[in-house]
């Protein structure tokens, strides 16, 4: 049978890039993972990392190796927590990280539900734009949209979302509802952080460059943009549906919207879920359902 000295320090290394990193988590120094590693290189006779001034990478072996470890290791922890889980509650801190607005509205609600009910918790909510780096900033638990890049973490779709392009009734009276994509050159279109918005034509998906007068990273303020009647926008469900109910906005080009985009919960491999990330996921999935489209 073989050991299984030095892999749970070659994973640690793996995932995070770094032997600092890796001897942070594992709450051991750099030299210990180091003499491991090169342990379990020696005796399997093949180098897995490959070890620079800047930075750690995976030989071809080494990704291999690190993929099959990976499962194994993650087996057993699940065996463990199967027997635990029972006896475990949830406590200590918790780490989530959202995107600004759908944070706001979808996320922080739930979490603060989910709080109320375990009252040992401490919540720390980052809400930020930006993705941070789960291993380095320590976080628990990420919710992204949209499409995932990076497919060395876990995901699990929470719920979706929907964009939708839009503009006031009296902004369609003066300058004419759009029917075909080239009719958006004609119109003023509120931009966000891209200038190319998302459709989808014959079952081909596009990406149309628009232009318009107003420029903005912020949702929020175009929207209201959009609510004053200063042209058209496209932006996600949780932004517009309330007005799309009311009729303070009107939805345009509904035959080619985009395919339905996912929220997801994103957390580290390998990192031992907690019975607090656990059944916050769970929580978080029987929250947003109603917003779920299958």
């Amino acid at each position: 049978m073989a050991s299984w000295e030095g892999i749970n320090e070659f994973i640690a290394v793996a995932e995070s890039g770094s032997f600092t990193q890796a001897s942070l988590r594992l709450n051991t120094s750099v030299a210990n993972i180091s003499r491991r590693v090169a342990t379990l290189e020696e005796r399997l006779k093949v180098k897995l990392l490959v070890r620079t001034t800047r930075k750690v990478s995976l030989t071809e072996a080494g990704q291999v190796y690190f993929q099959q470890c990976r499962v194994l290791v993650e087996g057993l922890e699940q065996a463990e927590q199967t027997v635990t889980q029972m006896q475990q509650m949830p406590q200590g801190k918790l780490k989530v990280t959202a995107p600004v607005t759908y944070g706001e509205q979808k996320i922080a609600p739930l979490l603060h539900q989910f709080l109320q009910q375990h009252e040992q918790l401490n919540l720390e909510l980052v809400l930020t734009n930006q993705k941070l780096d789960l291993i380095e900033q320590g976080v628990d638990l990420a919710i992204r949209l949209g499409q995932l890049e990076d497919s060395s973490f876990r995901a699990k779709k929470l719920s979706n979302r929907q964009l939708h392009v839009c503009a006031t009734p009296d902004y369609l009276a003066r300058y004419g509802v759009p029917h075909t994509l080239s009719e958006l050159a004609q119109h003023q279109c509120l931009i966000g952080t891209y200038e190319h918005w998302r459709f989808k034509e014959h079952g081909q998906s596009r990406a149309i460059r628009v232009k318009g007068n107003i420029n903005c990273n912020s949702g929020i303020v175009l929207l209201d943009a959009a609510l004053r009647g200063m042209g058209m926008v496209q932006l996600p469900d949780y932004y517009v549906s309330e007005h799309l109910a009311s009729g303070a906005l009107v939805e345009v080009l509904s035959t080619y919207r985009d395919d339905r985009e996912g929220v997801w919960a994103l957390y580290p491999h390998n990192r031992h879920l907690s019975a607090k990330v656990r059944l916050l996921v769970d929580y978080l999935t029987q929250g947003l359902s109603g917003e779920a489209v299958v």
